[in-house]
């Protein structure tokens, strides 16, 4: 027996490993119907938020990282194509997105039935079909959201204070509170102020979204009434360049739920964030600081305690094929597809805890 010990301790070194890759999806989930939805229920609307990664930069054509390669080739997310090789269809969730830098106008850029169209995806097609297979009612993900913009500045939330922050050469810097302006100056001297301020950005997409939630039957036909059932999150790059905006981010998240919910009168409302994928657990860099603000005000955590039930995050450094959030992950369109279904898994785990 002695002989084959490190034998067994290998085989259970190579279980464990395998028990903790993890995979394409954790819930299997079957080809689209093609039924629409319950229109006698409000629309469940879900706001999608952040930078350039939740814009998507995904590729769904051209080989090996693709969508495309990874469902024919890898047998992944199997029901995102019909046996003829199509992208399918929910004719239960639309997918609608608007952009705009600032406080300027929109660009529409989708608003579609749920499905892949285009070059790139985010990590909307797994939020959109996770969250409409569990819901009889229909849903709509509604992304408002432009790249490299950081919570500690462009989009820093109503109610949010100004702060100080000292850095490695012993200068200290104030940061401004909510529609302050500049970005920051240095204590002691008269601030600048620019042709922006702090929320402006937060300001812009919100209104945004509230536009289309305005002209509801434009972009959900035949709907007349709706409620913000959640909020998707997948932000932090730009805050993970700057140590005091990395220092700030818990506190700026945990306002910025709080505010988000407030503006859409959506006081039970859920919210879903997930980490930059290249930081692992432990990390103690500036997207360490980040990493821990998002464990922080997941609702198992019992820091927050007003968050537990409502809340959740989503640990996306297993789910990434590689690259960072600063390169977009390479393009990889499994990236993309796994974060968001994890993401959208989340979100339901978070509204079947409603009914238990």
């Amino acid at each position: 027996m002695a002989a084959r010990k490190p034998l067994i301790h290998c085989l259970a070194a190579v279980i464990a490993l395998l028990l903790t890759l993890p995979t394409a999806s954790a819930v299997e989930l079957p080809d689209p119907d093609g039924k629409s939805a319950d229109m006698s229920k409000p629309v469940q609307v879900y706001i999608c938020l952040g930078q350039s990664n939740m814009l998507g930069f995904g590729k769904t054509k051209g080989g090996e990282g693709s969508v495309e390669s990874a469902v024919k080739e890898k047998n992944l997310y199997p029901y995102l194509m019909d046996d003829e090789g199509n992208w399918t269809v929910r004719n239960d969730v639309r997918n609608v997105r608007v952009m705009g830098s600032g406080g300027g106008g929109a660009r529409m850029f989708n608003n579609e039935w749920m499905t892949i169209t285009g070059g790139k995806i985010g990590p909307e097609i797994g939020i959109g079909y996770h969250v409409g297979e569990a819901t009889e009612a229909p849903v709509m993900i509604l992304k408002s959201c432009i790249g490299n913009r950081a919570l500690g500045w462009d989009l820093l939330p109503p109610g949010s204070e100004s702060f100080e922050f000292t850095d490695k050469k012993g200068v200290t810097w104030v940061h401004p509170g909510y529609k302050g302006s500049p970005e920051r100056w240095e204590k002691g001297t008269e601030p600048k102020k620019i042709n922006w301020y702090a929320g402006l950005q937060y300001d812009g997409d919100i209104a945004r979204a509230k536009k289309v939630l305005s002209e509801l039957d434009k972009y959900y036909p035949g709907a007349n009434s709706y409620e913000i059932a959640g909020f998707f999150w997948w932000q932090g790059d730009r805050d993970s360049r700057s140590e005091a905006l990395a220092s700030r981010y818990e506190k700026n998240l945990v306002q910025l739920i709080k505010q988000l919910r407030k503006d859409f009168d959506a006081p039970n409302a859920k919210f879903v964030c997930a980490t930059l994928g290249q930081t692992e657990k432990g990390a103690t860099d500036n997207g360490g600081k980040l990493l821990d603000a998002m464990f922080a005000i997941d609702g198992e955590s019992g820091k927050y305690p007003e968050f537990k039930g409502n809340t959740a995050t989503v640990y996306s450094h297993p789910l990434s094929k590689g690259s960072s959030s600063g390169g977009h992950y390479g393009g990889n369109g499994e990236t993309y597809m796994n974060i968001g279904e994890a993401m959208g898994q989340a979100m339901v785990k978070l509204l079947q805890s409603d009914n238990q």
